[in-house]
């Protein structure tokens, strides 16, 4: 069991409710997230302590990093959670934009894995978890850059995997679908799809613990491991049913 966590996007949605179910299990959580008064408000709650910080920023995830290890002396556990969305036609996503989507969502999860392994790995003994997305494993339309980094996530995840394993650091990966949180409304376009129904963030949260405790890759809801696996059997097939059904959330 993990000591100490740093997870990140805390301050809503997965975040927070991860963030409370490792605190309900005796996990002192470091609370990331650009939400100050929500971010108070949940280190309260949990006992935990609130780093505010914006990883679009350059050097952010770095100094995030930093910030935890003073308080703490050595983190366990990161939840590498937050991101960001965007949704519509690829010549209306700005060029600022696109830099944030990717900043946020690729960038910053590579920087402060990068920067609190070595002492994990001193230590012989760590987690990471990774919260992905179903973009990312099949492509949504309207989203391309968001799945885009997303996919990028998936690639890491499996990369460090295989790096680390002959060491007692473990990776693990959680690919949700849709969740009830604020994710859509930020994006810019209401989810509006009658399915797939979308899961609470509770739900996700629960596998984000699992995955921690039990390195894989876990699919929230786990039927979502279908259309994966038809993706990579029959991408032709895959992609007329998308094409027809329609891939836009």
């Amino acid at each position: 069991m993990a000591r100490t966590a740093l997870v990140t996007g805390a301050s809503s949605g997965i975040g927070a409710a991860t963030a409370r179910q490792l605190a309900r299990s005796g996990v002192h959580v470091l609370l990331h997230g650009r939400n100050e008064d929500r971010l108070a408000a949940l280190a309260t709650e949990t006992g935990g302590t609130a780093l505010a910080a914006d990883l679009a920023d350059p050097g952010s995830a770095a100094d995030l990093a930093d910030r935890a290890l003073a308080i703490t002396g050595s983190v366990d556990l990161l939840v590498n959670n937050a991101g960001l969305g965007w949704a519509g036609p690829l010549p209306e996503l700005s060029g600022e934009r696109l830099r944030h989507l990717v900043a946020v969502n690729l960038t910053a999860p590579l920087d402060l894995t990068r920067a609190l392994l070595p002492a994990m790995l001193e230590r012989d003994r760590g987690q990471i978890v990774f919260v992905s997305s179903i973009a990312g494993r099949t492509g949504v339309a309207g989203e391309a850059v968001y799945a885009a980094a997303k996919s990028g996530v998936d690639a890491f995840a499996d990369s460090l995997r295989f790096e680390l394993h002959s060491t007692g650091v473990t990776v693990g990966t959680v690919v949700p679908g849709v969740v009830r949180t604020e994710f859509f409304e930020r994006r810019g376009r209401p989810y509006t799809r009658s399915t797939p129904r979308p899961v609470s963030a509770e739900r996700v949260a629960a596998a984000v613990v699992r995955a921690a405790a039990r390195p894989g890759d876990y699919y929230v809801p786990r039927w979502l491991r279908i259309p994966v696996a038809l993706r990579g059997a029959a991408p032709g097939l895959y992609r007329a049913l998308a094409a027809r059904f329609g891939a836009e959330s």
